[in-house]
């Protein structure tokens, strides 16, 4: 591999990267892709990146910047890999997806909405309530590092704060990271993941996962409990994969969010997919009805339906609802769910949606309208099996704008669909993710 060369460089920001970097043109025209530059920006950059078709490079200094640059709050912006957009105002965050979005329709799904949605936001700081710490031991420091992955993803950030999880556990960051250094099992946890509730003050709101590779000892068991009784989180142990994972302490501690507009309250466990932000959650499933229109005499499909988020909601509108989800323990969870609310107008079967379906009892039942929430890989295998002249209306919530357009130009531009409107909502505010919402009608 050649030798990079890091001599500083001026360049001139024309656009946005997905993923939250500056793009720029070298002399010889070949495209460079700068962390830490807004479009509109002189900056001198270094290189870290060479690709054959672009460079990467990180902003070294701003020459000339944009009316929308700010300054970031978290001091580990530009090391930590949680956030790429601290440094954009907040109000041109959103438009800048929204970009993306647009983007997205016309270069890969050749399709336009007819309407634009406003951009659905909320909260941008202490909203995120799910997430994933790594854990390392360097020896060479004498320490042991829990936080998320720097930009370099080799190497875990030492980080003494967050700004976009919840407080409760930003606060508990340094005290975390004395915890595992002073276990035996130190260099045998590889992450800490982290979930929260509604019940934020008690011992149950709040749950940390702790992943380990050997047994632990008393001792350290000891301490992780002496942990959670300090600063009231439930403690989960996984020794394995999966269908490891067990209470340390309390014995049995509830985990439980609500949605109270429909006086929903979903039980869930420390591992399980809930949205990572609350608030956001909320107006997302209410925007979603809102274009999905339903009807009390009508059946509707919910597919990729997870722990019933949005297909609890929906049985409180229609006179049946089904929830299709490939995680069978999600399926479990949603039944008891609906159960736990008193609903018994919600169907919910376990399926492999990016599989053949033809066999599937559900599939061959009649319904209204549909509605998908599916992973970043989209939803084109389900969609090519689905008897599409059944439903009158689709709403399609997606965490990668590339699968919805994709998916979109299937339902266009093959089986005539209209895409009748699309927008942004910022699940995932100071990060360069994008939550969109379509709407389809025949």
């Amino acid at each position: 591999m050649a030798r990079i060369d890091q001599t500083p460089f001026e360049v001139q920001i024309t656009d946005l990267t997905h993923d939250g970097r500056g793009v720029a043109r070298r002399a010889d025209g070949k495209a460079v892709f700068v962390a830490g530059a807004l479009p509109g920006e002189r900056v001198m950059a270094s290189q870290t990146g060479r690709h054959r078709s672009f460079d990467e490079a990180k902003t070294v200094e701003v020459l000339d910047a944009a009316p929308e640059r700010v300054t970031p709050r978290c001091p580990h912006f530009g090391t930590c890999s949680g956030c790429a957009l601290q440094h954009y105002a907040e109000d041109k965050q959103i438009l800048a997806k929204q970009r993306v979005l647009m983007e997205n329709f016309e270069r890969i799904g050749h399709v336009v909405p007819e309407r634009l949605l406003e951009p659905l936001t909320d909260a941008a700081w202490g909203y995120r309530r799910k997430g994933r710490f790594s854990v390392r031991r360097v020896e060479k420091k004498d320490k042991t590092l829990v936080g998320f992955r720097e930009t370099d993803p080799r190497f875990v950030a030492d980080i003494r704060e967050c700004h976009t999880v919840i407080p409760q556990i930003s606060a508990v960051l340094p005290a975390l990271q004395a915890l595992v250094d002073g276990m035996q099992a130190r260099r045998e946890i590889p992450q800490i993941e982290f979930i929260a509730g509604d019940a934020q003050d008690d011992f149950s709101g709040i749950a940390l996962t702790v992943r380990h590779l050997s047994p632990l000892s008393d001792a350290d068991r000891d301490a992780l409990v002496a942990f959670g009784q300090t600063h009231r989180f439930a403690i989960f142990l996984q020794p394995g994969g999966l269908d490891s994972v067990h209470a340390l302490w309390p014995e049995s501690p509830k985990l439980a969010f609500s949605l109270p507009q429909w006086n929903l309250e979903f039980l869930f466990r420390p591992l399980d997919f809930i949205q990572v932000n609350a608030g956001l959650n909320g107006k997302m499933i209410e925007h979603a009805l809102d274009l999905l229109d339903p009807q009390p005499d009508e059946r509707v499909l919910d597919l990729f339906a997870g722990l019933g988020n949005f297909t609890l909601p929906l049985a409180r509108r229609v006179r049946e609802v089904v929830g299709v989800e490939g995680e069978a323990g999600l399926v479990r969870r949603a039944r008891e769910n609906a159960a736990h609310n008193g609903i018994a107008n919600a169907d919910f079967h376990a399926a492999d949606l990016a599989k053949d379906l033809s066999g599937e009892y559900w599939m061959k039942q009649g319904f209204d309208k549909l509605l998908l929430d599916p992973p970043r890989s989209g939803a084109d295998v389900v969609l090519a099996q689905l008897p599409l002249k059944q439903f009158k209306r689709i709403v399609y919530v997606s965490c990668h704008p590339a699968s919805l357009a994709r998916d979109a130009g299937y339902l266009v531009n093959e089986k005539g669909w209209k895409l009748k409107a699309a927008g942004v909502m910022d699940m995932f505010p100071h990060t360069a993710h994008v939550e969109s919402i379509a709407l389809f009608e025949r």
